[in-house]
């Protein structure tokens, strides 16, 4: 079980203390208030496996190709990427899931040790497997690394009454003391699941923090969300809605996804177009994508995208210096290869120039 922390980090000013100066300046006191925020993150913990080989021949067997093995790494993917890119801004992640008992298990808690995440609120499940998704890379003397299959292990979610489950709601209620936000990471592996966030949030043991919200399959469902970061496949899924090219049908959707959830704000990434802000009884706010938009690698980009957007509204931005923030800390990560973070350095370096 979880262990509160002893030391209350101190919470930052409300975005209101910025006012008066330019925009870069207010988003720069955001970032450097990062280390002075924790973050409870409950998610689907997930191991994300890179099997590199360089390309030999075509098999006799079959009309594939061969590789020869060259590299295998294993980093945190899924939730536990959202984990790791708090870590990297400088944020006190406190995260609660479950892993299996086996090497990518193991990996993942040693990762987290190493980088000095505490451990004590992810539950070590025997006979559980840990979420793996392994990429197999192809390439040549000449060309780059490009994926050419995905092999995916995972178990079935676990009931709703399973103990296992139980020891994690109770780990996140002893975290919520030392927690200035919440962030939800459901990848539908059955860690976190609206009717396990009713009974963390139950008579009010969340007060008044912030929780953020990134669900691939079932958005809708949770109730007493602050925001959400869904791509706009989740929000045309969720809303059974095509929005393609339609400018006026994107704001319909956001707009009606703001309203159906009662979030406070919303912000809808669209890839290379950028992402929508949108914020109760205000005009949405359209952010171009930072960068050049011919993107390296998406792995994890949105586990990017709602660490920082979280982040800066647990160190007391509004949405929209949030949402500028995550639109900056996406545009960078999306030019690194496989599932990587950005840390608080280059945050700022980027937000200097």
């Amino acid at each position: 079980m979880a262990k509160t922390s002893s030391r209350r980090p101190r919470r930052a000013g409300k975005d209101h203390a910025h006012a008066g100066l330019t925009v870069p300046q207010r988003l720069r006191r955001i970032v450097e208030a990062f280390s002075n925020v924790s973050v409870l993150v409950v998610a689907d913990l997930v191991a994300d496996e890179f099997l590199a080989g360089e390309i030999a021949r075509v098999s006799r067997e079959a009309p594939v190709l061969i590789l020869r093995h060259r590299e295998r790494t294993l980093v945190p993917g899924g939730g536990a990427n959202a984990v790791m890119n708090l870590a990297a801004l400088g944020v006190t992640a406190l995260p609660v899931g479950l892993v299996g008992d086996d090497e990518a298990g193991r990996t993942l808690l040693q990762i987290f040790r190493k980088h000095k995440i505490p451990v004590s609120g992810i539950t070590k499940l025997k006979g559980h497997i840990t979420t793996t998704k392994t990429r197999v890379l192809a390439y040549s003397a000449h060309s780059s690394r490009q994926q050419v299959v995905r092999i995916d292990r995972e178990c079935d979610p676990l009931s709703d009454n399973h103990p296992a489950l139980r020891e994690l709601v109770a780990s996140a209620r002893e975290y919520v003391p030392a927690a200035d936000a919440v962030l939800l990471s459901d990848y539908g592996y059955g860690s976190v699941t609206p009717h396990l966030f009713e009974q963390i949030r139950a008579k009010s043991a969340l007060g008044e923090i912030p929780v953020t919200l990134d669900s691939r399959y079932r958005m809708t469902e949770y109730q007493g969300v602050t925001a959400a970061t869904p791509n706009e496949g989740e929000v045309e899924e969720a809303l059974n809605v095509r929005i393609g090219h339609d400018h006026e049908q994107l704001l319909n959707a956001g707009a009606e996804l703001l309203r159906r959830m009662k979030l406070e704000s919303l912000v809808i990434t669209r890839g290379g177009d950028g992402m929508v802000a949108f914020e109760r009884k205000k005009k949405p706010l359209e952010i171009p994508i930072h960068g050049s938009n011919q993107v390296v690698d998406v792995t994890g980009a949105g586990d990017t995208v709602i660490a920082t957007f979280t982040a800066a509204l647990a160190a007391g931005a509004d949405t929209a210096s949030a949402a500028l923030l995550a639109n900056y800390a996406g545009g960078l990560v999306v030019m690194k290869r496989g599932t990587a973070t950005i840390s608080q350095a280059e945050l700022l370096e980027a937000l200097a120039d």
